[in-house]
C-alpha cells in the first residue's frame, strides 16, 4: 500500500480534455489502472496553474475542481478524502482515496473568501508558492529569498483556522521559517528531498528537516531526478541517500513519498509512473527492514493525515 503526497495529473487533464483517468492512458503517469497496479491507496492531486495561464484566477482553480469531480471521482471506487473518517473508510475498504491540494496561491488573488470556498469544496492542503514570488510569498527559486507579505501572513492564519495542511515544499527558506513559527500549523513538505544529499534550492536543509521532524510533519521524498542526484542517470537506489540522511536526523517516522508524477518529463529509471511503485517497494524491502519499508510507503503518511485532518 502506498500514499503519494503530490502529483500533477489534474494539470495534464486540464490541458487535454480527452485524457481518461479511468482507462489505460499512456499519456498519464497517474491513472486509476496505474494506481491499482502500483498499489497506490491514497493520491494527493494538486491544482497547479502552469505559467501559460496568464492572469490566473479562482475560475481556473474551479476548472480543476470540476475535472476532479467529473473525470476522477466519477469512479465509484475513488473517494475524496476530507476527514479522518474518510481516511479510515479508504483504509478499511477496497476504495482508493484522493486529496485535493493547491500548489501556488496565484489564482486566489489575495482572497481568503475564495480559500474558504475551496475548503468547502474539499481542498485540504495549500502550498502558497510554486517556484517564484506571488502576492503571498516568495518561492524557493526566487533569488531575493523573501518571506510572506502581510496578506500572505493572513493566508497562513486562515489556513491554520481552517485546519488545512500547509505545504512547505516550494517555499523560500525565509518563508519556511516564518511558517514554522506559527503554532498549530500542520506544516509538511509534500515533495522535497535532502539538500545535504543533493544541493538544490528545492531541497530541505538539515535545519528544516529537523524542524519538520519536531513538528511531526511528513517529508515526501520526490522522484524529480535533479532533486535526487546532480548528474547522470538516476536509479531507485539513489533515493536511499536521502532516506538515510533524513533517518540520521531522527526522521524515520516522518518519511513518505511525493512523486511529482505528471509534473515531470524525466524519470528515475524503473520508476516512470505510478504503476512502477512496486519496483520501489521491492528495493525498499531489500535495503530496509519490513517495518521501515511499511513506514515509508504508507504508515508515516497515514499517521500524518490522521493527526492533521478534521475528525469528520
Amino acid at each position: 500500500m502506498i500514499i503519494d503526497a503530490h502529483c500533477d495529473v489534474l494539470m495534464k487533464m486540464y490541458r487535454d480534455p480527452l485524457l481518461d483517468f479511468n482507462a489505460a492512458e499512456p499519456l498519464l503517469d497517474v491513472s486509476y489502472p496505474l494506481m491499482k497496479q502500483g498499489g497506490v491507496k491514497i493520491q494527493f492531486m494538486a491544482v497547479y496553474l502552469p505559467e501559460e495561464i496568464k492572469n490566473p484566477d479562482v475560475g481556473h482553480i474551479l476548472e480543476y475542481v470540476d475535472i476532479l469531480h467529473r473525470r476522477v471521482l466519477c469512479n465509484p471506487d475513488i473517494v475524496l478524502i476530507q476527514s479522518r473518517s474518510d481516511l479510515q473508510h479508504v483504509l478499511t475498504t477496497g476504495k482508493r482515496g484522493v486529496l485535493l491540494t493547491l500548489e501556488g496561491a496565484e489564482g486566489l488573488r489575495g482572497s481568503l473568501a475564495q480559500l474558504r470556498m475551496l475548503h468547502r469544496l474539499g481542498l485540504r492542503s495549500v502550498g502558497p508558492a510554486w517556484n517564484f514570488a506571488n502576492w503571498a510569498v516568495d518561492g524557493a527559486m526566487e533569488t531575493r529569498n523573501g518571506g510572506f507579505t502581510l496578506r500572505g501572513q493572513q493566508l497562513i492564519k486562515e489556513s491554520n483556522q481552517l485546519g488545512l495542511l500547509f505545504d512547505a515544499s516550494h517555499l523560500s527558506e525565509k518563508a519556511f521559517w516564518e511558517a514554522a513559527d506559527v503554532p498549530g500549523l500542520h506544516l509538511f513538505a509534500s515533495h522535497s528531498n535532502a539538500k545535504s544529499a543533493c544541493d538544490h534550492p528545492r531541497n530541505l536543509t538539515d535545519g528544516q528537516i529537523r524542524c519538520l521532524i519536531e513538528r511531526k510533519g511528513m517529508i515526501g521524498i520526490t522522484f524529480v531526478p535533479w532533486f535526487v542526484k546532480k548528474t547522470g542517470s538516476v536509479f531507485i537506489t539513489d533515493l536511499f541517500r536521502h532516506i538515510d540522511h533524513i533517518c540520521s536526523l531522527g526522521g524515520e517516522d516522518f518519511i513518505g513519498f511525493g512523486s511529482d508524477f505528471d509534473g515531470i518529463d524525466n524519470y528515475i529509471r524503473g520508476l516512470e509512473n505510478a504503476g512502477m511503485y512496486v519496483n520501489l517497494a521491492n528495493e525498499l524491502y531489500k535495503h530496509y527492514t519490513p517495518v521501515q519499508a511499511q513506514k515509508f510507503l504508507w504508515q508515516n503518511g497515514y499517521a500524518f493525515l490522521e493527526r492533521s485532518l478534521p475528525v469528520s
